[in-house]
């Protein structure tokens, strides 16, 4: 009976796995035919393949479209799996990939390229901005990782990670009352998120990030599983606690603070889509439960794309807008239904 209930389960989860994957494949599909410029269908096609007659839709199709694509996909899987095991390791509804304050980092490092060294004449492009968040997010994460060996209660590390967030935020307050309009409204449309400024050559570099993450998860999903049942269930069971703690922050900060310095602040996705997964799929086993939601968090983030697109319009919604629209209901909905901020 137990053999059978476990292939059946088996089976329903190949299912899942099976459908999630083809709505993804499709997403993306009509997330590449939309957009401002009307190109048609067997153009793209000609354009994935290489044998397009028209060299500005191929340009289109192969340097805008594809790699926005490619981006809301790693930018899906990352976050949505960086929420997971932050919501394992907490055992909180709410806890997600920014709660630690690395993308407040990130924040704060664009914040003083664009607002706070002007007399030093830096240069702003994509690669000054990209290596900005990269070093506000890894001081942030030095020093949470510093204060992890000090703390050693999780909830205490959350509380100081949120400490950590609206600190940052005063410092960029008082940045931009001091900035110039010029310069704050660099900031804010960097704050807006988007997907569209990613290239190939920074592709390069998020696409194998990713993936490293995603694996390292995969490596901690049957400790989570242990972790989901208590502190001290987990300890009689040989589990490092520390040990886990620290990797599941390491894999945080490398995902998400990557993610924002590519992408700029993107909210929600984290918290909300392991929540989607869990009653889509009804599983709470990390071996069955990483994959699905790196699946629904690409989907999820493709949909947020496909919806930021107005239709006849050249303008683009910023996608952090879209992914909040999107997810404050949903967490409204679980404190609400819950009662309360405990997870599991």
């Amino acid at each position: 009976m137990v053999r059978e209930n476990w292939h059946n389960k088996k089976r329903h989860w190949r299912l899942a796995m099976s459908w999630s994957f083809i709505a993804l494949i499709g997403l993306s599909v009509v997330d590449i035919i939309l957009g401002p410029a009307d190109v048609p269908i067997d153009e793209i096609i000609a354009s994935l393949v290489g044998n397009s007659s028209n060299p500005t839709w191929q340009s289109i199709v192969i340097d805008f479209r594809l790699p926005k694509v490619l981006t809301a996909i790693s930018v899906g899987i990352a976050l949505s799996i960086c929420g997971l095991q932050m919501q394992t390791l907490f055992r909180n509804a709410l806890a997600g990939p920014f709660v630690l304050g690395i993308s407040s980092g990130a924040s704060l490092g664009v914040a003083i390229l664009i607002m706070g060294v002007g007399f030093i004449q830096i240069p702003l492009n994509s690669f000054t901005t990209v290596t900005a968040a990269c070093l506000g997010a890894l001081l942030v994460f030095m020093v949470v990782l510093f204060l992890s060996y000090k703390v050693k209660d999780t909830t205490s590390l959350l509380i100081v990670g949120l400490m950590f967030g609206a600190a940052v935020g005063a410092i960029v307050s008082i940045l931009q009352y001091f900035g110039n309009p010029d310069e704050i409204q660099s900031y804010l449309v960097w704050t807006f998120g988007s997907l569209t400024g990613v290239n190939w050559s920074e592709l390069s570099i998020l696409i194998p990030i990713v993936v490293i993450g995603f694996v390292m998860v995969l490596v901690l999903a049957s400790p989570l599983n242990i972790v989901l049942l208590g502190d001290q269930y987990a300890s009689s069971s040989g589990i490092n606690l520390n040990l886990i703690r620290y990797m599941v922050i390491t894999i945080t900060s490398l995902l998400a603070g990557t993610v924002t310095a590519f992408c700029g602040p993107i909210a929600f996705i984290g918290i909300a889509v392991p929540h989607i997964s869990r009653l889509i799929f009804n599983t709470s086993d990390h071996r069955q439960l990483v994959p699905l939601v790196a699946l629904t968090g690409s989907s999820v983030m493709i949909v947020c794309d496909i919806l930021s697109q107005l239709p006849g319009m050249v303008q683009v919604l910023p996608i952090n807008a879209v992914t909040s629209i999107f997810g404050a209901p949903l967490i409204i909905w679980l404190i609400v239904r819950r009662k309360n901020l405990q997870a599991f």
